[in-house]
This record gives C-alpha cells, structure tokens and sequence, in this order.
C-alpha cells in the first residue's frame, strides 16, 4: 500500500523528501525483517545435558535435571530455557538468553515503523478519504457528465435523474473506492499496531531498565510482599543500574556504542547464560580489592 499510493503521492511533492523516506523506510524496513528473522531461527539457549552445570540453584521437576540460575521451564517447548523471558506465539520460539535482544528491537522496529507510516500517511489519508479528494482530479468535472454529438444523426439523450442513480459518480469509481479502503485498512492496522506494541515494548524496557524478565518480575514481585512481612527488605541480586543492566541486555559492554543498534547485528549477549554475576558478587569482589589495597 505504501509503494502503491504513498510512493507516488509522495514523489509529485517532492522528489528529494520521497527519496529521503525511502531510504528511512526501508531502513526500518530491513532491521524489521533481521530482527524478526534472528528472533525465530535463534534459539533462546538451553541447559547442557551431557556436562556438568557450574552453578545450579534447584532441580526442575519435570526435566528431573539442575536448573541454573535465572533458568524455567517452558511447557509449550517442554524443556528448561536460559533466563527464560515467556514463550512468543508471534516468533514460534521461546524469549530467553540468546533471542531476548532479537524480540526486543523487532517489537521497537515496528513501533518506529508504523509511526513512521502515520506521519508521512496522515495528510493523504485526510486528503483521499477525509476531504474525498484525490491529487489531479479536475473539481468542475467530477460527477458531472460530458457528452459529445458531432454527428448529427443521433440525439442527445438527455440526462435524468434515474439514469444518474445508476451510474456512480467519477469519484466512486473502483479504483478510488479500493484506494480509499486501502489507506483506512492501513490505518487500522498502523494504529493498532503502534499502540498494542508500544504498550508491550514499554513494559519490557520498564523490566529490562530494573535487571529481570516477565517471569522474575512476578518471582521479584511475592518475594518482595514476603519479606516485607518480615520488616526485611527484598534486592534483586541483577539489578545493576538502569544503564548498566540497558548495556548488557544489548550487548554493549565491549566498546559497542548505542550507535551501534542502528543497524543489524548477530552479536550474542554477554555470559554464557548458566552463570550470573550478582549485585552480592560485585560488592563481594569490590570489598576484597579494597582489602588487599589497605
């Protein structure tokens, strides 16, 4: 729809802004497609059966196996995942260690995608189906009949009113009615799009900005309400920051800049997935480095 009628609506405006949008379009166009394909073929990292586990902190009861930390059991997958985030009935595949990041900028591609299909549609979805005009059409010959008798032989049969009742005016031709139907489908589906998705992707950057997943979140959540009945104070061991945690979800802790994003990326995330580094273990490390300075 956007090549058929936003492409040339576009380009009799303006051809440098046209060219512009069509380099930003398909840029999102493309991270899209990467983010969305990675986010289905990679898989999210399971367990080793066949080697010990370094850490483990229980036994699932269903894989009869060790679990290490951040680790749960997928019942649609039946089998445990690394830092299991939920099963995406849109990627056919669990959101866990290796695929989170995949799910994540796919869900910010689209949002930015169908905002930007928004802006750039809204003034020719108000001009063709709001004001009912169309670029070029002639105002003094729209549903006004022309006709024509050079011959002589023939009279002009003069128009009436049924017969203007049967023929549709030139503005509800079937051209311009699919048109008209095209942009208002395509802006159910933007709308929609953009607010289910930006309401979702805004719910896991305010989980990813606190270090834990969908799963954790309601783990963090009763621990939490438990221990305040205790007069005790509830910490999540892998909230680091919200930059921080923001830069090892991404990947970024290797001299990656935020810039980096900007394109597609197969880099995997920090660790293995078996093994955390905690906010105990830090201080723990921090506190023996200063022992050994003094």
């Amino acid at each position: 729809i956007s090549y058929w009628i936003g492409l040339p609506y576009w380009w009799e405006r303006n051809c440098y802004v046209t060219v512009g949008l069509l380099v930003v379009g398909h840029w999102l166009l493309v991270n899209t497609l990467f983010h969305y394909y990675m986010g289905v073929v990679t898989p999210p990292g399971y367990p080793p059966q066949d080697s010990l586990i370094p850490e483990a902190v229980s036994i699932c009861k269903k894989c009869i196996a060790p679990k290490p930390p951040r680790t749960h059991h997928c019942s649609v997958c039946n089998r445990c995942v690394l830092k299991m985030d939920h099963h995406c009935p849109w990627l056919n595949n669990c959101v866990g260690h290796y695929n989170h990041r995949y799910f994540y900028m796919y869900m910010i591609f689209i949002v930015a995608s169908t905002l930007f299909i928004m802006v750039f549609g809204f003034e020719l979805a108000y001009t063709e189906v709001w004001l009912g005009e169309r670029e070029g059409d002639d105002e003094e010959l729209v549903g006004h009949p022309v006709r024509f008798n050079n011959s002589g032989s023939e009279p002009v049969v003069e128009w009436d009113e049924e017969m203007e009742s049967r023929s549709p005016p030139a503005s509800q031709s079937p051209e311009v009615m699919w048109r008209r139907r095209s942009i208002i489908f395509m802006a159910f589906i933007c709308s929609g799009a953009f607010v289910a998705l930006g309401c979702l992707s805004s719910w896991h950057a305010n989980l990813i900005a606190r270090g834990e997943t969908s799963i954790e979140a309601h783990i963090n959540k009763s621990e939490t309400k438990r221990l305040a009945k205790l007069n005790k104070i509830y910490i999540n061991p892998y909230n680091f920051g919200r930059d921080k945690n923001w830069r090892k979800f991404l990947g970024l802790e290797r001299g990656r800049s935020w810039w980096y994003l900007l394109l597609p990326s197969r880099h995997k995330p920090e660790g293995d997935g078996l093994t955390w580094d905690s906010v105990f273990s830090v201080t723990e490390e921090v506190s023996v480095d200063h022992s050994k300075v003094s």
